[in-house]
């Protein structure tokens, strides 16, 4: 076999149905493996190499299964780095294949060669952004490095693996037996230490105000039903991260929403007066915490930290835990539920009873915007609109922006793992390549990008990707002409005359701009309709749906200050400069309260 049939054959062995890129003379020979095929493993030819990873990431969130990417060499490598760190940050699995010159050319500086510190250089690049990356100089060397990048990125804290595929590597052959994948890793999973298991049920079950801090480690272990049975054993309210939200039933009576400086009034008072906390999965970033100030989101200590995490360096990073127990999530729960059983559990009636009262505050808090007759409409009545008329089963994608914040305060997910988003490194030019990877992954269901405008731009060329391969998205552009979220914040921040280079302004003009998404959507050849008023939401959306085809609705929306966006209830450490003086003393003490 040559090189590029070993990565084929092995692709299809680990039953790994589509491969993602743009081809290039640097991967000729691993794409003419793909010839003859393709009924096994298809290739899906997007617009931009940053797209193509931001496609296999949303078809492991949704399915759990990974998918690879290809590349040439230089540029189309190099256009990979946003969607590689993407998945890196958030511990999605996506195998990439970039191309690379000749072994023997290597350090001759030939064309998209990178060779003035080392030769064939290029991978280097990635190094921050992957968990392990290969440059093998002989066809031979493959089957292991193939059996090893799968062990790799699916074992453990899962993340990215890259293979960077000289050309005469990819055309050079061998004789070689392709490695039975699964005798070549681990088969289970990571279980806690017991003593650790049995101390947080003792925590846990004598808990007064137990609150389960849910984060992306619930949705990599599919461990869904087990946190559900958990919370209700306990009576524990369930506060959900960024990266956690839609693993617990959303009109389950212990959800408290979310915490953080994009968070709830509920989810912030939950966590903050918690005398337990068990936090699965999570790494307590800034967003989630309030940047750390104590007593906005979280009191730790006082409050007793349990955390439970894949990645022992994790553990206790940015707060003490009182019991530190590394492992796999959905295991972690099922040594608890095990330890809980016949265990007398304290009493909660009144708990109960406040975490429903809070969760009622705070959505009378926000009525007056997810009501609003406003025109254009606002982000918050789109977004109700949105809920009322998709079933409980609909996947959501998005990524960073105001509608990313107000999904988190007020969307409720039903149906575990169906909300898609970037967490850590909050990736704008997500959505769109994203919702095709999910589509592919659950064909049955549907399946809506909700997207600003700025962020639609920076990837709308896969709209031509939708249509070549029929893949029936919904896109819903929410358009306020602007960086909106930005806009937001400079004027909560620093005031409304520090708006400066975020609004969509003609230059030299005071007229607003924006380009005309309706005819683009129709001149790639999908369905499109654009809207502004609340009562038109619901219709447009079924109509798209209706269409079967990628469907690209614009909703010009509300975009004058409070009601473009959503209140933050937390706080987020924005330094404000020196020169706004009372403004800065302001911010100096509530740094304060920051504990790190």
């Amino acid at each position: 076999m040559t090189g590029g049939e070993i990565i084929v054959n092995y692709l299809i062995k680990e039953g790994v149905p589509y491969v993602a890129g743009i081809p290039g003379h640097g991967c000729l020979a691993l794409v003419d493996a793909f010839r003859g095929k393709e009924k096994k493993i298809k290739i899906i030819q997007v617009r931009h190499e940053q797209s193509a990873v931001h496609l296999a990431d949303g078809y492991y969130r949704a399915s759990g299964k990974p998918l690879a990417v290809f590349t040439s060499i230089g540029p189309g490598a190099m256009n990979t780095a946003i969607g590689i760190a993407t998945c890196f940050v958030d511990s999605i699995p996506v195998l990439v294949f970039t191309g690379q010159t000749h072994t023997h050319m290597f350090g001759k500086g030939v064309l998209q060669e990178i060779e003035r510190t080392h030769d064939a250089n290029s991978a280097r690049v990635f190094e921050p952004i992957v968990k392990r990356w290969w440059q093998p100089v002989s066809p031979a060397q493959l089957p292991t490095i193939m059996q090893r990048a799968f062990n790799y990125m699916m074992s453990g804290r899962r993340g990215p693996v890259l293979v960077d595929l000289p050309m005469d590597v990819q055309a050079g052959s061998c004789d070689v037996k392709l490695p039975e994948p699964l005798k070549h890793r681990p088969s289970g999973r990571f279980i806690g230490d017991p003593a650790l298991v049995k101390k947080a049920a003792n925590l846990l079950a004598n808990a007064r105000r137990p609150v389960i801090l849910a984060g992306g480690g619930v949705n990599a272990s599919r461990s869904f039903s087990e946190l559900k049975t958990l919370a209700e054993t306990l009576n524990a309210a369930v506060i959900t991260t960024m990266a956690g939200k839609s693993c617990f039933p959303e009109d389950h009576y212990l959800y408290g929403w979310h915490a953080g400086s994009k968070g709830t009034t509920c989810g912030n008072k939950l966590c903050s007066s918690a005398d337990v906390i068990l936090a699965l999965g999570c790494r307590f970033a800034d967003e989630t915490t309030s940047s750390y100030r104590k007593g906005v989101s979280f009191s730790i200590p006082p409050t007793k930290l349990i955390q439970v995490d894949i990645d022992p360096v994790e553990i206790g990073k940015n707060y003490p835990v009182e019991a530190g127990i590394v492992g796999d999530a959905g295991e972690v729960l099922r040594q608890m539920l095990s330890e809980l059983r016949g265990k007398k559990i304290r009493e909660k009636k009144t708990y109960v009873k406040e975490i429903r009262r809070l969760k009622e505050e705070w959505f009378e808090s926000i009525k007056s915007l997810r009501e609003s007759d406003k025109v254009p409409v606002t982000i918050s009545r789109f977004l109700k609109e949105l809920r009322d008329c998709l079933p409980r089963d609909a996947y959501v994608v998005v990524s960073s922006g105001n509608a990313q914040a107000q999904i988190m305060q007020e969307f409720p997910f039903y149906e575990p793992g169906t909300l898609i988003t970037t967490g850590g490194f909050s990736t704008m030019g997500f959505v769109v390549p994203a919702a095709l990877g999910v589509k592919l992954a659950k064909p049955q269901k549907k399946v809506i990008g909700v997207v600003g405008d700025g962020d639609f731009t920076m990837t709308m060329q896969e709209l031509a990707t939708a249509v070549q391969y029929n893949i029936p998205v919904v896109y819903a552009i929410l358009n306020n002409f602007a960086w909106q979220a930005i806009t937001d914040l400079q004027i909560a921040v620093y005031g409304k005359e520090s708006a400066i280079a975020t609004r969509f302004y003609r230059d030299g003009e005071k007229t607003l701009y924006s380009p005309d998404f309706f005819s683009i959507a129709k001149g790639f050849g999908c369905y499109a309709e654009k809207i502004s008023k609340p009562e038109e939401v619901q219709p447009a959306i079924k109509r798209a749906f209706a269409s079967g085809r990628p469907a690209v609705i614009e909703v010009i929306v509300y975009r004058e200050f409070p009601y473009s966006g959503s209140p933050a209830v937390g706080w987020w450490d924005v330094p404000v400069p020196a020169y706004m003086k009372k403004k800065r003393q302001k911010y100096e003490q509530e740094k304060k309260g920051e504990v790190l």
